[in-house]
């Protein structure tokens, strides 16, 4: 199975998932320019992807991007049958280990819904 082409450069990607790390350690008030917030979830999205390719799953971080992962049934029209969706900083925290996907999706913080809708086994990245 073909993985898709990376769009984002991986020293950049990287260097935008350290900076949101650092961002969370500064003190209150430090904000992270949306460009690099965007960056972060794009590169961590599409290194899901390169670690467990496929099409049965579909991950929603909005604003920022979306992809589809993990083997199994491919959907191709309406709404996938397996779809997990959540906030950036949510999705990043679970990324870098910060926040645990049981314990994440037991906050309420992660909409997860189908049979295959679990990334707790590939997550952290």
């Amino acid at each position: 199975m073909a993985v898709a082409r990376r769009r984002i450069d991986a020293e950049e990607g990287k260097a935008a998932l350290k900076a949101w790390l650092e961002a969370g350690q500064a003190p209150s008030g430090t904000a992270l320019p949306r460009t690099i917030l965007a960056t972060a979830v794009r590169y961590s999205l599409e290194e899901l992807t390169a670690r467990a390719p496929g099409n049965s799953v579909e991950v929603r971080v909005p604003p920022f991007g979306v992809t589809q992962c993990v083997e199994g049934p491919r959907h191709t029209r309406g709404t996938p049958p397996n779809v997990i969706e959540c906030d950036a900083a949510t999705w990043l925290a679970m990324v870098t280990g910060q926040m645990d996907w049981a314990d994440a999706v037991g906050a309420g913080k992660v909409a997860a819904s189908g049979l295959r809708a679990d990334l707790s086994a590939l997550l952290p990245l």
